[in-house]
């Protein structure tokens, strides 16, 4: 499970006690790195930091807008590589509250690259944005990174803006140094141990627990679904390549196979047979409630194929069905982090010859 390059590696994660930042804190901590976190405290009740306990070491809950202590964590932790997670992640809270959406994933960015200028360990950035960053006509064509950067609500046009960010403290401060800065853009993560509000499938098994009906806004709108090891499996694969050689790499796409691009309904017959015992079943709404929502959204991953070796190793299927029996197993009283490294185990074992050993370690 140790590889020789992460043993050994200061690694800062950004937004640790989140969903995916608690998977990639406990893979990296596995991994061998020494692992640092800065983040506010848990967001919800569960979450999967509270259940995992430590995955990073030394003081970690502070807030990515505190500009100056972001400066005295990056100097004091001195990270060789830094994975940017911290985020406010909902587009339906982003609407809710735009500044602070704006002040967490913009000002957060700028916050965190200016203070990594003062920190001469600091080797690789891996920004993560989101699948949301493109401007969208909505014409059924899959988004490569060439595409332009847009958004229509306040949380995608922040992630945008950050991607801009990024790109300027790149060419303006670390090109120069030698330390590679790149973004990374991924599909609509799942699997076990999100709560977070305003997401399928946490919003899935809250009401089915409950034995309540789930009531779906839009069961037609097309996602780039994927187990949430995918991406952060990437995101090591990427964050190896900018510290061994950081020059012409900028951002990545990683998403699952064009054909595990499925509607929301889709996921939810899945989530339902898996899951079991739902309850009141699922309302499905006719896609006008709300604010308004891409209804057609995937990613084309070749570049991170090509140049990273990165290749979605779960199908929607599989993906889903580990992540309702995840929760159905939490549920029932198994230790949340011997469900987590079995999945890690099993990710990494499902790679044809050692294929994600090679990348990630």
């Amino acid at each position: 499970m140790q590889g020789n390059f992460w043993q050994g590696k200061r690694v800062l994660v950004t937004g640790h006690t989140g969903f995916k930042g608690s998977w990639l804190s406990l893979w990296l901590k596995e991994l061998g790195a020494e692992v640092t976190g800065l983040a506010l405290a848990p967001q919800t009740e569960p979450s999967l930091h509270g259940l995992l306990g430590a995955s990073v070491e030394g003081p970690d809950i502070l807030d990515i807008r505190d500009r100056e202590a972001v400066l005295a964590h990056v100097l004091r932790s001195r990270p060789e590589i830094v994975f940017h997670l911290a985020a406010q992640a909902l587009v339906r809270a982003g609407y809710r509250d735009p500044l602070a959406t704006f002040e967490i994933n913009v000002r957060g960015t700028a916050n965190l690259l200016d203070a990594l200028r003062a920190c001469e360990d600091v080797r690789a950035v891996v920004v993560v944005t989101t699948d949301k960053v493109y401007q969208n006509p909505e014409n059924g064509l899959a988004f490569m990174e060439s595409d332009p950067l847009g958004g229509h609500d306040p949380y995608s046009a922040s992630k945008a803006a950050a991607e801009i960010v990024a790109a300027s403290y790149r060419s303006a401060y670390f090109a120069g140094r030698h330390v590679g800065v790149a973004t990374a853009r991924a599909g609509n993560v799942i699997g076990g141990g999100d709560w977070a509000e305003d997401r399928l499938i946490p919003d899935a098994v809250r009401a089915w627990q409950a034995g309540a009906a789930l009531h779906v806004r839009r069961p037609k709108a097309i996602r780039p679904w994927q187990h949430v090891l995918e991406p952060l499996g990437g995101y090591l694969g990427l964050a190896r390549r900018l510290f061994e050689a950081p020059q012409g790499v900028e951002a990545f796409n990683f998403g699952p196979n064009h054909g595990d691009a499925a509607s929301v309904g889709t996921v939810l017959r899945l989530a339902e047979r898996h899951y079991g015992g739902t309850g009141g079943g699922v309302i499905l709404g006719d896609g006008t409630e709300g604010p308004h929502e891409a209804g057609y959204l995937v990613l084309d991953s070749s570049r991170a194929r090509s140049e990273l070796g990165y290749y979605p190793r779960w199908g929607l299927t599989e993906t889903v069905r580990r992540t309702m029996q995840w929760y159905r197993a939490q549920q029932e009283g198994m230790d949340v982090r011997t469900l987590c490294l079995t999945d890690i185990r099993d990710f990494i074992g499902a790679e044809s010859q050692g294929e994600q050993e090679r990348l990630v370690g």
